[in-house]
C-alpha cells in the first residue's frame, strides 16, 4: 500500500500477504494535534518509529528529491467521523440516512479555498504542485523545500540491511492550515508495498494439484495411508464451488440481484473475462449478463517488477470468481490499482466513493500493523468514512499468517484489517457434506507432517505451523463502540491497559485444503496459454465470499445498502444466524485433519509426488473458542444470516 510495500494475498498452503495499513484511532479523527507553540500544527505519525537517534545517519543532501502527498482534511473532519458512526449504528436515528456522493463532497469535502490556501503555501516553500484532486495534494521537488515546507530535518537511518530518508521530527503545517490539511506522506522513502499471497501461483508458472481429491469432506479416504488417533483421514476436497458455498452459508433463494460489489487490486489480468465467463459455465454459477461485469483501469501502471504484476492476476481471478459464485445476479466491478503501494491503493478506493460505484468493497491485501504509520492510517481511514456515509462496506482479509509470530518475531494483526471502519475477514476451515449440508467449521490454522519414507507414518506429527487465519489484538487502534460488551476484555486488553481494536469481525472459508475451485489462463511448461482450474484458499478467499454473502443479504433490503457492516454484524453476535466457529467442533472427538498429494513441480507427476497431512484447527498461538474469538470473529454466517437484513424480516 503505501509507496513501496509488499501486499500478500491468501492462497494455496504457501501463505503470502500483502502490506496492510495500520489503521488510526478507532471512531476518531486520527490526523494531527493541536499547535506545537510554534504556530504549527503537528502531523501526528509522520515521523516512523524506525527513525531512532542510533539508527540516525546523517542528513539527507539538500538538493535530492522528494515527492510527496499532502492529503486535506475537508469541511469537517470530526463532523466526518461523528456522521460515519451515525449512519452505520442500527440504534441510532440517523442510521441509514446515507448521503450521495455529490452530497458527502459538498458536506465534507475539501473547499476551493482550502485547496488554494494549501496550494499556495506549498508553492511558498519552493515545491512544485504535480496534481490536485478533491483528497489530496501531490509536490514534489528539492529535500530543502521539504524541510522548509513541512518544518523538520530529512536525514538518512538504518533500516535492517538498508537506509532510508525520513524527517527527524514530527512534520506540522502552518497553524493557519490546521483545519485543512489532514497529514503529509512520502517524506519518508521506505519500501511500502503491499503484498499478494505468494500462495497464489503467478499466471506464467502454470500450478496444478494432484490427485486423489474428495468431492465433499470426507468422500474419499485411502484405507492404506496411516491413522491420525486411529481415524484415517480423507483426501482434501478438489475445491468446493459455489453451489456448495451457498448452502452451507445460506444464501435461501437469494442472488445478490440489485447489488454492486467492487473489488480491488493491483493491476489487471488479461484474460479475467474469458476466465470468469468460463468457470462459471462450466461450475454451474450461471453466466455474466451484459455488463455485469466491468473494469475500472488506470490509464498506465507502475512500479510492475517491485510488485510482481502478473502475480496479482490470480488474486483478481479469485476474487471475481468466489464474489460472482456465491451472489450469482450481483454486478461486478474490478477497479485496478496501477501499483501495490498505498498511494495507487488509495486512488482505487477513492475511486469507489467518489462515484458510487459500489454497495461493498473486497479487498484481499495488507500488511502487518507494525509497517503502517499513523500518517497513511489517516488517509485510509477518511476513505472508510466517505464510504460509510454514502453507505458503502469495505471488507479486508485478516491476513494468512495466524499471530505473525512465525513470519515477524512479533504479535500483531495485519492492516487495513485493523481499522475501526472496515470489515475485517478471518478464516476457517470448512466441512460441507455429501448433499451440500453444513458439517462443521473450524479456525482455520495448519499443521503439516510429511508421510515417512516406508509409508508407515507421517514423520514429526503433527508437524510445523504453516500458516493460518490472521486475528488478534492492534497496537494503535482503540476498540471501537460495536466491541464493547462482545470481545472479552482478556482479548481486547492482550497488549495491556485500555481496550484496543481486536481481530477479525466475521470469518468463512480460507483453509488451503477445503478451499475453492478457481480457474485461469495460465502459462504451461511448453509456453502455451491455457485455461486449467486449481484449489485456493487463505483470507483472499474468505475475504470475497463474505462480500456475496453481503449482497445476498442486501437484496432483501429495496436498494438500501447494509453499508459499514460492523455495528449490525456485532448486534446478532451470539444468536443463531452464525456459527459458532471453535477448534473442536461438537460430535467431533478426535484431531482433524487431511491428506493433501502436491506435484513436486507444481504441474505433473514426472518429478514425483509429495503427500502430507495437514492438521486442522491450529492456528498458531490464536484459538477458536465459543463466542467471540481471535481467528473468526463472531461466527460465519448460518441460515437465517442473509434474511435478517430483510427490511421485512420478522
Amino acid at each position: 500500500m503505501r509507496s513501496s510495500r509488499a501486499t500478500l494475498r491468501a492462497g494455496l498452503s504457501v501463505a503470502a500477504t500483502l502490506p496492510l495499513l495500520a489503521g488510526a484511532l478507532a471512531l476518531s479523527t486520527p490526523s494531527a494535534s493541536a499547535d506545537n507553540g510554534s504556530g504549527r500544527h503537528l502531523l501526528q505519525g509522520t515521523k516512523p518509529l524506525w527513525a531512532t537517534a542510533r539508527a540516525d545517519r546523517g542528513a539527507t543532501a539538500g538538493s535530492g528529491k522528494v515527492s510527496a502527498r499532502v492529503y486535506l482534511a475537508g469541511r469537517d473532519a470530526q463532523g466526518l467521523t461523528a456522521y460515519a458512526k451515525e449512519v452505520s449504528d442500527p440504534q441510532s436515528a440517523s442510521y441509514g440516512k446515507y448521503l450521495t456522493a455529490r452530497q458527502a463532497q459538498a458536506r465534507f469535502g475539501a473547499t476551493p479555498g482550502q485547496i488554494k490556501q494549501v496550494t499556495s503555501w506549498l508553492k511558498a516553500s519552493g515545491l512544485e504542485v504535480t496534481g490536485t484532486n478533491q483528497h489530496y495534494i501531490s509536490v514534489s521537488g528539492a529535500v530543502s523545500a521539504a524541510e522548509k515546507a513541512f518544518s523538520t530535518q530529512l536525514h538518512n537511518y538504518r533500516k535492517g540491511s538498508r537506509t532510508y530518508r525520513a524527517p527527524t521530527t514530527t512534520a506540522s503545517a502552518p497553524g493557519s492550515l490546521q483545519d485543512a490539511v489532514l497529514t503529509v506522506v512520502g517524506l519518508d522513502n521506505a519500501p511500502h508495498y503491499v503484498k499478494h499471497d505468494d500462495t497464489l501461483p503467478p499466471p506464467d508458472a502454470v500450478f496444478r494439484n494432484a490427485g486423489p481429491f474428495s468431492t465433499y469432506y470426507g468422500s474419499n479416504v485411502n484405507q492404506k495411508l496411516p491413522s491420525v488417533d486411529g481415524v484415517k483421514a480423507p483426501y482434501a476436497i478438489k475445491g468446493y464451488t459455489g453451489k456448495q458455498l451457498r448452502s452451507v452459508y445460506g444464501a435461501g433463494n437469494k442472488s445478490g440481484k440489485g447489488v454492486t460489489v467492487a473489488i480491488t487490486d493491483a493491476y489487471a489480468s488479461p484474460t479475467i473475462a474469458d476466465d470468469a465467463s468460463r468457470y462459471a459455465a462450466r461450475n454451474g454459477d450461471g453466466h455474466y449478463g451484459g455488463g455485469q461485469f466491468s473494469q475500472v483501469l488506470p490509464s498506465d501502471y507502475t512500479d510492475t517488477e517491485a510488485c510482481g504484476a502478473a502475480g496479482w492476476y490470480g488474486e483478481e481471478t479469485l476474487d471475481v470468481e468466489a464474489v460472482h459464485a456465491v451472489a450469482p445476479k450481483a454486478d461486478i466491478v474490478y477497479v485496478g490499482a496501477a501499483s501495490c503501494n498505498d498511494n495507487a491503493l488509495l486512488d482505487s478506493l477513492g475511486k469507489i466513493v467518489d462515484n458510487r460505484l459500489a454497495d461493498i468493497v473486497s479487498n484481499s491485501w495488507g500488511d502487518i500493523e507494525a509497517n503502517e504509520t499513523p500518517a497513511v492510517a489517516a488517509a485510509y481511514d477518511q476513505v472508510f468514512q466517505l464510504g460509510a456515509i454514502e453507505g458503502i462496506g469495505f471488507y479486508f482479509s485478516s491476513g494468512d499468517n495466524g499471530d505473525e509470530v512465525a513470519n515477524t518475531g512479533t504479535k500483531q494483526v495485519d492492516t487495513p484489517a485493523n481499522s475501526a471502519w472496515v470489515t475485517a475477514v478471518g478464516g476457517t476451515s470448512l466441512a460441507v457434506g455429501k448433499h451440500d449440508d453444513y458439517q462443521w467449521e473450524t479456525g482455520w490454522g495448519t499443521l503439516k507432517a510429511s508421510l515417512a519414507a516406508d509409508g508407515k507414518s507421517w514423520a514429526g506429527y503433527p508437524g510445523p505451523y504453516t500458516s493460518g487465519a490472521g486475528g488478534g489484538t492492534s497496537k494503535t487502534v482503540a476498540q471501537p463502540f460495536y466491541q464493547r460488551h462482545v470481545v472479552p476484555s482478556e482479548l481486547s486488553k492482550a497488549n495491556g491497559g485500555k481496550a484496543m481494536r481486536t481481530v477479525p469481525d466475521i470469518a468463512a472459508v480460507a483453509d488451503p485444503t477445503t478451499g475453492f475451485l478457481v480457474g485461469q489462463t495460465q502459462t504451461f511448461p511448453d509456453g502455451s496459454q491455457q485455461y486449467s482450474e486449481y484449489r485456493i484458499g487463505g483470507t483472499s478467499l474468505a475475504a470475497p465470499v463474505i462480500a456475496g454473502v453481503q449482497a445476498l443479504a442486501q437484496q432483501g433490503r429495496y436498494g438500501i445498502p447494509i453499508g459499514f457492516a460492523n455495528p449490525s454484524i456485532y448486534a446478532r453476535s451470539g444468536s443463531r444466524l452464525f456459527h459458532d466457529v471453535t477448534d473442536q467442533p461438537r460430535g467431533v472427538h478426535h484431531d482433524l485433519a487431511n491428506v493433501r498429494v502436491d506435484y513436486a513441480n507444481s504441474f505433473d507427476a514426472s518429478d514425483g509426488l509429495l503427500t502430507s497431512l495437514r492438521s486442522i484447527g491450529h492456528d498458531s498461538s490464536l484459538a477458536a473458542t465459543r463466542g467471540y474469538d481471535v481467528v473468526t470473529g463472531v461466527g460465519s454466517p448460518a441460515p437465517g444470516y442473509v434474511a435478517s437484513y430483510d427490511l421485512f424480516h420478522r
